[in-house]
């Protein structure tokens, strides 16, 4: 963990708590100690834990809502273990209880003082004592050299549920758990016959009803001045009381407030042990992520929000009682973890049942609220596993639920997790490689069906990678318009690709083909998308005449009304707009209309439906589909064209150019150059 980690993990932290805090800090002392503390938790163990624990009493954190708070913030953002939230948690009681008993020692001495100065001066002082004695939150019990209880204040009275008159009649001996006694006479008998005035141990007591309370004493030997016989004052701490706090805090850092389930760090604590030695020989891990969240959120508040949220926590509770154990882990997001299932489908027939509980609404006034949830389904071996690995296995597992159309299980294939990574791997080294020049632009003709002329070239990004070799793009597009990265590819392709097409132009004039240029879903979304285009073609010089973008079919429906308004302006400046990869599904006709389409280029079954010896529903569906397209009275092209009957069988319906294995494979720009000028 590095200093700027640490720093980072200290500045949440300290946002965390600053509300919470009694102490009088600037917030740059307050992160300057939080730092300190982070790199103690990260770099130490329980040990130091403990002491950060202590230290942050001393430092005046002695609210319990920063505790609170800290626990929480510890245990969701930073990998520190349960382990070490319980011993800070307890360090924390340790250091509150020492500062209680120097407090309690103050009060002590404050005691014996006002008790000499009432005996050596006048009854005001001894008034002062009993103000102290009486108004102490701790109780207080002063007995004889021989035993005697001589007083007691109103707090030892109601810790011990004795009255006053009942105590005064009663020995120490009676109130100590019969077997501490004799070490609490030993320890009497050691203050009398040596220097020492007090001592703390921890030992029992008794109450009236015969419960034992554990309690820690501070036993002090007072001896006056006029030789008057010495006595003990004893200053006590239910110790019950403060274990029930350090349980019910360790309980806190444990669980989710809200939804009453384990937390993330104790769903850590037990998919470690599950993968120990001692651990089950399997396991099945589900992630549940609640489909559209934050759209409950907004639109019906936090509050709502929360009761969707503790409906989820009940159906899950329900459905894998006795099973597994259920946990909250993020937001949104639960996780159950299931030792030794019986198998697979069984774990997949409790997620469907508790998919099915689901479509019970909450009522909201009016309003039935519900969600759907997608989840993620982990199963193997348990021992000798990672239980971070298996989170992040059940993480993507349920990535996959919701990329695949949410409101579904997906079970994790390890396979497609390596073809993922690998994918991710590329699309996150995109920038390296395209300082390292490894990208270059081919292009693929598209020839004309009655003459075979050179009607365009569309453009078609290559990498040259050192280690995978010659890359298509359907290898790296699809994950890099998930992390963004395609927008700053395409900008280089486009620049690259007008460049090319612009030298063509000014050789061959209006003969040149146009340029070609497959314009993704995410570019689309642009919107500095027309400031762009025209500024790459001002560079290059390319009329916006010689070109044309490629919009995948399912494109149009995606966009919204300002989206589509600036693709109209693209069209309006002269550059053409194709729709591309149309294969017979749902066009969008109510899109279509809004926009000034200049082509429809067709492929898959609608291409090959016109084969030689092809289905004649197949071919029926093509010639009825390619006669609908005629209506739009734009140039019909065909991609995938394999032979010469489909490209006659295309040109008879009226598509005007094709491309595909029959008219040859994509050429470099070198090679282009050749085919159009020589």
């Amino acid at each position: 963990m590095n200093m700027v980690d640490s720093r980072e993990f200290a500045v949440r932290w300290a946002a965390a708590i600053s509300n919470t805090l009694l102490a009088n800090l600037t917030r740059e002392k307050l992160e300057q100690l939080l730092g300190g503390y982070v790199e103690r938790l990260l770099t130490g163990d329980v040990d130091d834990a403990r002491r950060v624990g202590r230290s942050m009493v001393a430092n005046d954190f002695i609210s319990s809502a920063t505790l609170e708070v800290t626990l929480a913030h510890l245990g969701e953002h930073t990998p520190i273990t349960p382990a070490q939230l319980g011993a800070l948690a307890s360090g924390y009681a340790d250091g509150l209880r020492n500062r209680t008993l120097d407090q309690q020692e103050l009060s002590r001495t404050a005691a014996m003082n006002a008790t000499r100065r009432a005996e050596n001066a006048v009854r005001a002082s001894e008034a002062k004592f009993r103000a102290i004695f009486q108004s102490s939150a701790f109780p207080i019990v002063v007995v004889n050299l021989d035993g005697s209880v001589v007083d007691v204040n109103e707090a030892a009275e109601t810790m011990l549920s004795y009255q006053r008159d009942e105590l005064l009649g009663m020995t120490a001996r009676d109130l100590a758990h019969p077997d501490d006694r004799a070490a609490l006479r030993e320890i009497g008998q050691r203050l009398v016959h040596s220097e020492l005035d007090h001592v703390r141990v921890e030992k029992r007591m008794i109450r009236s009803d015969g419960e034992t309370i554990q309690t820690h004493m501070a036993i002090s030997l007072v001896r006056e001045d006029d030789e008057s016989p010495p006595y003990f004052v004893t200053m006590i701490e239910n110790m019950n009381e403060m274990r029930a706090l350090q349980t019910q805090l360790v309980r806190q850092s444990l669980n989710d407030m809200q939804t009453g389930l384990p937390n993330r760090a104790q769903f850590l604590g037990w998919l470690e042990g599950a993968v120990g030695t001692k651990g089950p020989e399997t396991l099945a891990l589900v992630q549940v992520d609640v489909d559209g969240f934050r759209g409950v959120n907004d639109a019906f508040g936090h509050e709502v929000g929360n009761r969707v949220l503790m409906q989820v926590a009940g159906h899950l509770r329900a459905v894998f009682e006795g099973v597994g154990k259920v946990a909250r882990i993020g937001e949104d997001e639960f996780g159950v973890l299931i030792k030794d299932p019986r198998d697979v489908a069984g774990v997949v027939a409790l997620v469907e049942e508790f998919a099915r509980r689901l479509e019970e609404p909450t009522w909201i006034g009016a309003n039935g609220v519900g969600v759907t949830c997608s989840a993620g389904v982990v199963a193997g071996a348990a021992r000798g596993g990672d239980a971070a690995d298996l989170l992040r296995a059940a993480d993507v597992t349920v990535g996959w639920a919701k990329r695949d159309g949410k409101a579904q299980w997906a079970l994790y294939d390890r396979e497609r997790d390596r073809r993922d990574k690998e994918s991710y791997a590329l699309a996150a080294s995109i920038p390296g490689a395209l300082e390292e020049g490894q990208f270059r632009v081919d292009y693929l003709p598209l020839r004309s069906l009655v003459d075979g002329r050179v009607l365009a070239l569309e453009a078609k990004i290559v990498w040259d990678h050192p280690v995978h070799g010659v890359l298509c793009p359907d290898t790296f597009v699809e994950q890099s318009s998930g992390n963004g990265m395609i927008v700053r590819l395409v900008h280089w392709a486009l620049e690259e690709a007008c460049g090319h097409a612009a030298r063509w132009c000014a050789e061959l004039g209006e003969k040149a083909p146009v340029l070609t240029v497959d314009l993704p879903l995410r570019l689309c979304q642009e919107p500095e998308l027309v400031a762009v285009v025209a500024r790459v073609l001002e560079q290059t010089g390319l009329p916006a005449s010689h070109l044309r973008f490629e919009l995948a079919e399912r494109v149009p429906s995606l966009l919204t009304d300002e989206r589509l308004e600036e693709l109209t302006i693209l069209a309006e400046r002269g550059t053409g707009l194709v729709l591309d990869q149309v294969n017979g599904g749902n066009v969008g006709v109510d899109r279509l209309r809004l926009l000034p389409l200049s082509g429809v280029k067709f492929t898959g079954s609608v291409v090959h439906g016109l084969a030689e010896g092809a289905n004649r529903v197949e071919e029926s569906a093509s010639v009825t589909l390619l006669r609908w397209a005629s209506i739009l009275r734009v140039p019909l092209y065909a991609d995938g064209v394999r032979t010469q009957v489909e490209a006659d069988r295309l040109a008879e319906l009226g598509v005007t150019g094709g491309q595909g294995p029959h008219f040859g494979s994509v050429l470099t720009a070198a090679e282009v150059t050749d085919l159009l000028l020589t």
